[in-house]
């Protein structure tokens, strides 16, 4: 399924490959970061296989900017190219044409995920339809199950992410933030886009040269992310994995 591998439209024959894997350092990315991040946002501008509220056009609804990213890769007869991802979902799903596909699908239709939710739901209308003043034993019961319920669904969503490296190596995003001194993972690990582009690029055998990751549309909730501006992947998140990901590659 290498069709996901994106030919650059632009001549990038006067630009020099980089020779190790580059991180995006400072607010600087490869400048094939940057040829394929306006090839990309040129895409978002124009495309209508989908629609999602970044805030940037006057539409009813929750405003949700979007970080997405980008991975200049070299196939196995030697073409550059570049792969494409969003962090997150994008458009209440996780799959869309021209992006690589998540580390794991939360959103297939009856996954352990939404019956997990369907009976967190049904614990909460429980605890709803009890008197406060009456049944407040009966209440610190059903919250307390409501606790234990969540923490593992929550564990078993972090039992499904296991993440390659170059060589191969198969790592369970539990594994990684242990070793890294972590009780748990964050809630989000793995589903952010630089962890998707390598993972896409090593089940490929795709050489990996350059990540960067860009930020489109309005944030309401920080003032950290600004629209098309460029930023390096996220130390809570992303940097235990990475470390895995990346192992024995020089950087």
């Amino acid at each position: 399924m290498t069709d996901l591998f994106i030919n650059f439209t632009q001549a990038i024959d006067k630009y020099t490959l980089p020779a190790k894997f580059m991180l995006m350092q400072g607010d600087e990315p490869h400048p094939l970061c940057l040829i394929a991040a306006e090839e990309l946002q040129n895409y978002l501008q124009t495309q209508n296989e989908w629609q999602h509220n970044f805030g940037l056009n006057k539409v009813d609804g929750a405003i949700i900017g979007k970080m997405f990213g980008i991975l200049v890769v070299q196939n196995s007869i030697g073409k550059i190219g570049y792969l494409a991802a969003f962090s997150g979902k994008l458009a209440g799903s996780n799959s869309h044409s021209k992006f690589v596909p998540p580390i794991f699908d939360l959103l297939t239709e009856n996954s352990f995920l939404n019956r997990g939710m369907e009976e967190l739901n049904a614990i909460n209308l429980e605890i709803k339809a009890l008197n406060v003043d009456d049944d407040k034993e009966e209440i610190k019961k059903l919250k307390t199950k409501r606790k234990e319920h969540s923490i593992a669904l929550q564990k078993e969503i972090f039992n499904q992410y296991y993440f390659l490296n170059q060589a191969g190596e198969e790592k369970s995003l539990l594994a990684i933030f242990k070793s890294a001194g972590y009780k748990n993972p964050p809630a989000g690990a793995g589903e952010c886009a630089g962890p998707k582009l390598l993972q896409y690029a090593f089940q490929y055998q795709l050489k990996p040269l350059a990540l960067t990751e860009f930020w489109w549309g309005l944030s309401p909730k920080s003032a950290t992310w600004k629209h098309k501006e460029f930023y390096p992947c996220c130390k809570e998140k992303c940097e235990p994995i990475l470390a895995h990901m990346l192992r024995d590659i020089h950087i």
